[in-house]
């Protein structure tokens, strides 16, 4: 077989693997993989910095690893906050007209792969790797725009109280109210 017509044939095939593995999981499954990328090269990258500049250390990269594990955590409670927020919609009887898909987790997956290229970033440039500065401002831009573009969409909670069980740091003391009732109401009679 002539080598391009072999090239069409590794092509062909490779074609064929991505749209089995599009119609299996969709686009969802694909951001998913590229974060798991993004994490692994991350790590990968933030170690051979270490390296190179003699600094590397088990606990640190341990301390990554946890770092890491964290970033699942969140990225299942996501998911978990979307199939809630499908169960709920379905379980109401509501008929919206449309079905609802994913909505946390896409934003909260970008954010990490977003929050991942740019430590992947920083890590080639302490390689030495020459790194366009556009790149770099960009990333944080998006990472910047992302998180004002949630946080407006998000109802903001002003005082979430701190864990306090067994090795919870000091509770922090709630901000103070000013709205808050000072005994008196606004429908008292004052005579």
């Amino acid at each position: 077989m002539p080598a391009p017509e072999k090239i069409d044939e590794i092509r062909g095939v490779f074609a064929l693997v991505l749209a089995t593995l599009t119609a299996l999981w969709g686009w969802m499954g694909w951001a998913v993989i590229i974060w798991a990328l993004c994490i692994l090269l991350d790590y990968a990258s933030g170690s051979a910095a270490a390296r190179k500049a003699g600094e590397w250390s088990s606990a640190v990269a341990r301390e990554g690893l946890w770092h890491k594990l964290g970033e699942i955590f969140a990225v299942l409670v996501a998911a978990l906050c979307d199939i809630a927020l499908r169960v709920v919609l379905e379980g109401s009887g509501l008929q919206l007209g449309f079905t609802i898909g994913p909505v946390i987790t896409p934003v909260v997956l970008l954010w990490y792969i977003i929050t991942e290229l740019g430590s992947i970033i920083e890590n080639a440039g302490r390689l030495g790797a020459p790194v366009p500065h556009w790149l770099q401002k960009s990333l944080k831009d998006y990472k910047d725009k992302l998180d004002a573009d949630a946080s407006a969409a998000a109802p903001v909670v002003d005082y979430v109280p701190e864990y306090t069980g067994k090795h919870a740091r000091e509770p922090e003391t709630p901000p103070e109210d000013p709205d808050a009732d000072s005994g008196e109401t606004e429908d008292a009679d004052p005579g």
